[in-house]
């Protein structure tokens, strides 16, 4: 009996996802990115927070060139926005993700974890984009989410040269929000987990879908939105709930 693709364990409202293609350092395929569109399309109603990680000391080393189809213009533009899709169900679908990230992070892994809201680092990671050396370029959102944490500028670069960054140097710059030692990131990310599930549903759910969308606005749209934003949160029941457990100095219980 095989294993699943995507290993899914639920325990205590989070969802642990584990990428499962070992022989092929956890690359994306058709398969995968379905398993994974799968789960973020109709998740369980228990589940208030997910981490994803992958499996034999690798996250995911991007699209499996081996399984690469021959496709036409219109072919590649479609295939590109079928993972535009998973990605944006992963940003905005308003369960908070945490990425324990290991080994290969390549290419369409490093898209897929800049789709995720949290990301810890290991000393084995290697952050990557090497399209540009193999005579294509990006399709899973690298400009967008990776251009938006390094900046153009400094994207160009990477993609030129095919520039791997380290734990270290991706926490510098962003794409990693944790460095952690050997063994640590998985750990670390379901503590971590464990800390976001006991906020209140609403407000993760608002920081999720706001801020990186205030972000794309002008400054007065953005003050606006952040107007809303607060009207809705701090008039819902977890916030009184909020207010009076401060009051009486003990941990509140949301939803």
């Amino acid at each position: 009996m095989t294993e699943p693709i995507l290993k899914v364990e639920i325990a205590d409202n989070i969802a642990t996802l584990t990428m499962n293609r070992p022989h092929k350092r956890n690359a994306m395929c058709d398969e995968l990115l379905l398993a994974i569109d799968a789960f973020f399309s109709n998740p369980p109603t228990e589940v208030k927070v997910v981490v994803l990680t992958g499996t034999a000391g690798h996250y995911c080393s991007g699209l499996d060139l081996s399984e690469h189809v021959a496709r036409d213009a219109e072919g590649t533009m479609r295939h590109s926005r079928g993972w535009h899709d998973v990605m944006d169900k992963i940003q905005y679908g308003g369960l908070p993700v945490v990425s324990a990230m290991f080994g290969a992070v390549i290419g369409g892994g490093l898209e897929l974890a800049t789709s995720t809201h949290v990301r810890i680092a290991e000393p084995s990671t290697i952050l990557q984009l090497p399209e540009g050396k193999r005579g294509i370029f990006v399709g899973g959102g690298a400009t967008v989410r990776v251009g938006r944490i390094l900046g153009a500028d400094r994207m160009i670069e990477m993609m030129l040269t095919g520039r791997k960054y380290d734990a270290d140097e991706g926490l510098a710059l962003g794409l990693a929000h944790y460095s952690v030692g050997e063994g640590e990131a998985l750990p670390l990310a379901m503590e971590l987990a464990k800390k976001i599930a006991s906020n209140a549903p609403l407000s993760n759910y608002i920081m999720i879908q706001g801020i990186s969308r205030i972000e794309d606005m002008s400054k007065a749209d953005g003050l606006f939105t952040e107007s809303l934003c607060a009207a809705l949160t701090q008039t819902s029941p977890d916030a009184l709930e909020g207010l009076e457990a401060f009051l009486q100095k003990r941990n509140p219980t949301f939803r």
